[in-house]
């Protein structure tokens, strides 16, 4: 408790990150909530393994700062053990019926978006405007986005809201943490010195002093790295180091531009892989299609011209 106190009340941590904390404090309390709902929900077969999934990665997101490091690693052995066996589910407790949802559309309409752009509204804002992280402006545009729903209705109330919230993570599962997983992922290939394994690798292939190949090298590895990884923030350290700096970026081609395409060129590659989840396999299963890869194949054309386009702009323009 007092290196909490201690945390908060300290001058040598920026407001952004105490609010940051916050955010993440939060986040964890609706997971704690969500892993309860689902121990006393009956309609869910998976009781006990639902609740430690989601008790369990709350309790990291609200005291993974505080507590040692061995006892966060041992509670994510733990936490991972339900996904891994497949014993995380969802029940059917207070789900809307069909007749309420048609209710709800005829009353609100299309104003439904006005929560959903404020969110990115205010992360824009924060981002821009202020020293604040767009996460805890992102945080503040679902606030905005709940009281303009409480606006539209009467109906919505906080409880309303966790339970949507309860409802959300359940259809999601255990691919929520993804994201999180792969960017540490990513900070632990590049402390591993993964860059400069790449680096050597490539060293036989791109030509000496060839900044095009080396470009070209660079936007396809970052494509394809982010493939494995599922995140291309994960990916361009690894890469950069690997590649974009001996190989570009030392031959005198712009780093703004050629850093900025070479995250574009990732993101190509997010199109493109199921390890993406929350862009491709997550609406999946919100939408109950019936091919797990549609998104994928949708988007596997627009991401190679998307590529393509990416590269042919760093080579005319970071050179």
């Amino acid at each position: 408790m007092d290196a909490f106190i201690t945390y908060f009340t300290s001058a040598d941590v920026t407001l952004s990150n105490k609010l940051l904390e916050v955010v993440y404090i939060l986040i964890g309390l609706v997971c704690i909530y969500t892993g309860v709902v689902n121990a006393k929900d009956e309609t869910n077969e998976k009781r006990p393994g639902t609740a430690a999934f989601w008790c369990i990665l709350g309790a990291l997101l609200v005291l993974g700062k505080w507590i040692p490091e061995w006892v966060a690693g041992l509670l994510l052995v733990c936490m991972c053990i339900p996904p891994i066996v497949k014993q995380v589910g969802r029940g059917t407790k207070g789900a809307p019926t069909v007749d309420e949802m048609e209710g709800n559309f005829q009353k609100i309409g299309m104003k439904i978006f006005a929560p959903s752009l404020a969110i990115g509204a205010f992360a824009l804002i924060f981002a821009l405007f202020t020293k604040i992280s767009s996460l805890v402006g992102l945080t503040f545009g679902v606030i905005v986005g709940g009281v303009l729903l409480m606006v539209y209705s009467r109906d919505n109330n906080p409880r309303v809201f966790l339970g949507d919230c309860r409802r959300m993570l359940d259809t999601v599962g255990p691919l929520s943490m993804l994201p999180t997983l792969l960017a540490g992922l990513g900070s632990v290939f590049t402390a591993a010195g993964v860059g400069d394994v790449i680096s050597q690798l490539v060293s036989g292939i791109i030509p000496s002093g060839n900044a095009v190949v080396g470009i070209i090298v660079y936007a396809i590895g970052m494509a394809l790295f982010t493939m494995i990884m599922g995140n291309a923030y994960g990916a361009i350290t690894v890469m950069t180091v690997g590649i974009g700096a001996p190989f570009v970026l030392a031959l005198g081609a712009d780093p703004t531009i050629i850093g900025s395409l070479a995250l574009t060129c990732g993101f190509c590659g997010t199109l493109m892989t199921p390890m993406a989840a929350n862009f491709n396999i997550v609406p999946v299963a919100i939408l109950d299609m019936k091919d797990e890869y549609g998104v994928i194949k949708k988007q596997v054309p627009i991401a190679l011209i998307m590529l393509a386009v990416q590269i042919c702009y760093m080579i005319f323009f970071g050179l």
